[in-house]
């Protein structure tokens, strides 16, 4: 079982930047991925970025690409979301998720761990 719990968050102007992180509670196996998914109000879900864990492949959502970048940090089993150039579209709640095949994330295959969310609001 894992448990993603996240931080960061809040609000900012438009072209401003915010840090997300989310720390794993139990064992992320190679192959498994990390990442983040939002929802804005009235919107469904979409994936963002996802990061293959201990093998550094990114997959970025085109709406956020050059904007946002994910790290892991794999010694505390972490996952850093940097979100600069920020637009008011990108006010949603983020929600960090762990699971398989991170590359078919937002089509086929949904993650298999989700955290509480956190609030991004981004202002005009």
């Amino acid at each position: 079982q894992v448990q993603l719990v996240e931080s960061g968050g809040g609000l900012v102007q438009a072209g401003g930047s915010l840090r997300l992180s989310c720390a794993a509670s139990g064992r992320i196996f190679t192959g498994y991925g990390m990442g983040w998914f939002r929802q804005a109000p009235g919107k469904e879900r979409e994936f963002v970025v996802a990061i293959s864990w201990r093998g550094g492949i990114t997959y970025y959502a085109d709406s956020v690409k050059g904007r946002f970048t994910i790290s892991e940090v794999s010694t505390k089993n972490t996952v850093n979301l940097q979100m600069n150039s920020l637009k008011p579209e990108d006010t949603a709640v983020y929600y960090c998720a762990a699971g398989q095949t991170p590359s078919r994330w937002g089509t086929s295959v949904e993650p298999d761990y989700w955290g509480q969310g956190t609030q991004v609001t981004v202002s005009s």
